[in-house]
């Protein structure tokens, strides 16, 4: 972001902690306790190391305390499948691309990986309601060069804000659990540079390496 002037947030999308259906746990509290009783038993599935996935499970298992096996995927559809298929037993998935899913009941929603409930999925408990302080969500924002001068930068801020306000565009967001980011180019710039910290530390003191 060296290079980067923050212009406006877009929006932030959860994942959801899914598993398979035949799965035993029931609930997030159930499905920790499990994880507990059998350490390094459970394999966890993202779509990548370092992926959104990964760093939110690494967060996930630091806060609980519980212990999983990581098997990284070359993207979310085959790590999905194998969840499908009972390959793996949990993956935090992009809701995005898999809220069809567990619609349709192909797998189990435990909780969202958001500060509270999505909208998207209003019955889905937050993982923070059990594990207080948890929050794993990918986030999207508009960048420009660095030297692009604060005029440009603040016209730009207001219309990405009004059209976040709309209501078309803020049901799309929400029909994908998405929920608008109206944040000043000072705010965004704070977001940008607190999550950068926060995803840096799990990384650091998960030793989570390049493949």
């Amino acid at each position: 972001m060296r290079d980067i002037a923050p212009v406006a947030g877009i929006g932030r999308v959860p994942n959801v902690l899914v598993v398979n259906p035949s799965f035993s746990a029931k609930t997030l509290p159930d499905f920790i306790a499990y994880a507990k009783a059998n350490p390094g038993k459970m394999a966890m599935a993202s779509a990548g190391i370092g992926s959104p996935q990964h760093v939110g499970g690494e967060l996930f298992k630091r806060m609980t305390g519980i212990d999983m096996m990581h098997v990284p995927y070359r993207g979310g559809a085959p790590a999905l499948t194998d969840l499908i298929g009972g390959q793996v037993q949990v993956y935090f998935a992009s809701m995005v691309s898999s809220i069809e899913y567990f619609r349709g009941g192909q797998v189990r929603a435990l909780a969202v990986t958001s500060s509270s409930r999505s909208e998207a999925l209003p019955d889905i408990p937050a993982i923070s309601e059990f594990v207080h302080g948890y929050e794993a969500s990918a986030w999207y924002g508009v960048g420009a060069p660095r030297n692009t001068s604060a005029e440009i930068i603040d016209t730009l801020n207001k219309e990405i804000n009004a059209g976040l306000i709309d209501p078309k565009l803020k049901a799309r967001l929400a029909d994908f659990g998405a929920t608008p980011l109206e944040f000043s180019p000072a705010t965004f710039g704070k977001f940008v540079s607190d999550e950068t910290e926060k995803w840096g530390e799990v990384i650091k003191v998960g030793g989570i390496q390049p493949d």
